[in-house]
């Protein structure tokens, strides 16, 4: 496992940001981990977290994009981190994100920062896998603006739960869309890390939580 993964996922930990114990995901799962990219908070943490999302693209899919792009509204800080952290690696890059609702007023419309143009490829920066519910509203609006391209999609952690068929909730969200799908880390690289180190020095995944998230995948993982 690449380094920069490790120590994302003790980032998380260390932010509070992935936690163990007993959730109700949105879709009503009950899961023995949540993943709430809402709680990082401070300044030092949104900037360690843009580099993180800076190696992960890297390692993606390199420089084969023009644009970034973040839904709201999660997706917001995150477009905004990424874009400095690479602009931190000489590479600068315009972003942009969406309002929930039109502006009739001022500098009007739904998108702020670029506005894409015509042959642009467009990054988009999310925070955890969903149910593609972002992507399918925010898609429309890109290609209203401009004939763009979707360079792909990156989240930070793909929990590797089953869509509506048999593959993940993500690489579904890919294939409709046509685009390249990637996280930073997957669920089972949290999995292989923390049940094998510690966290100032801490075992936060005790085998029976490991056995626990096992089971969950074991019922609701994707099988390709």
């Amino acid at each position: 496992m690449e380094a920069y993964k490790q120590r994302f996922i003790e980032f998380m930990v260390r932010s509070g940001v992935l936690t163990f114990g007993d959730f109700t995901t949105k879709s009503g799962r009950k899961t023995p981990y949540f993943v709430n990219t809402g709680l990082y908070r401070t300044g030092q943490q949104m900037r360690q977290l843009g580099e993180f999302y800076a190696d992960a693209i890297e390692a993606g899919i390199g420089t084969k994009y023009d644009v970034l792009f973040g839904p709201a509204y999660k997706g917001i800080p995150l477009v905004v981190t990424t874009a400095i952290a690479l602009a931190g690696r000489n590479r600068d890059i315009a972003f942009c994100f969406n309002r929930k609702e039109a502006k009739d007023h001022g500098e009007r419309g739904v998108l702020v920062g670029h506005q894409p143009q015509n042959g642009e490829r467009v990054l988009i920066i999310e925070d955890v896998t969903t149910a593609g519910t972002s992507i399918r509203e925010t898609v429309p609006i890109l290609r209203h603006a401009a004939d763009i391209t979707l360079a792909g999609l990156i989240v930070s952690t793909d929990r590797k739960e089953r869509g509506t068929g048999n593959d993940t909730a993500l690489e579904e969200v890919g294939r409709e869309f046509t685009m390249p799908t990637f996280a930073i880390v997957t669920v089972h690289e949290v999995i292989k890390h923390l049940s094998e180190n510690d966290v100032d020095g801490k075992r936060h995944l005790t085998d029976d939580l490991k056995q626990k998230m096992l089971a969950y995948l074991e019922e609701y993982g994707a099988r390709s």
